[in-house]
C-alpha cells in the first residue's frame, strides 16, 4: 500500500477573512453596497444628472470602505460588541435604601 498525503485545513474554527475584512465586516461592507446601489438609483430616477450621481456614489462608497476598514483592524472579530457593551455599564449604582443590605 502506498501512503497517502491529505491536506489538513488549518483554518477550521477560524472566523472568516476576506481580504482583511473579518467576521461581521464582510456583512456590513455587502449591505453598504446593496444601500449605496439604491441610493445611486434613487438619485437617477429622480433626475439629478448621472454624472453627479456617479461621484456622490464614489465619494460616500469610499469613504464607507475606509471607515469599515478601520473598524475591522482597531476592533477585530468581536471587539465592536465588546465596546458596545462597555459603553452600557453604568458608571456608579446609587442606592437610596440600605434594606438591600440589612437582608
Amino acid at each position: 500500500m502506498s501512503n497517502s498525503v491529505y491536506q489538513i485545513n488549518k483554518g477550521i474554527n477560524q472566523s472568516i477573512e476576506f481580504k482583511g475584512l473579518k467576521a461581521q465586516y464582510i456583512w456590513y461592507l455587502g449591505g453598504g453596497v446593496v444601500g449605496l446601489m439604491i441610493v445611486f438609483s434613487i438619485l437617477f430616477f429622480i433626475g439629478i444628472p448621472s454624472l453627479i450621481c456617479v461621484a456622490f456614489t464614489g465619494i460616500a462608497g469610499t469613504v464607507m470602505v475606509v471607515k469599515i476598514y478601520k473598524m475591522s483592524r482597531q476592533y477585530g472579530e468581536y471587539g465592536m460588541m465588546k465596546a458596545i457593551a462597555k459603553k452600557q455599564i453604568p458608571k456608579n449604582v446609587k442606592v437610596y435604601s440600605r434594606r438591600i443590605f440589612i437582608k
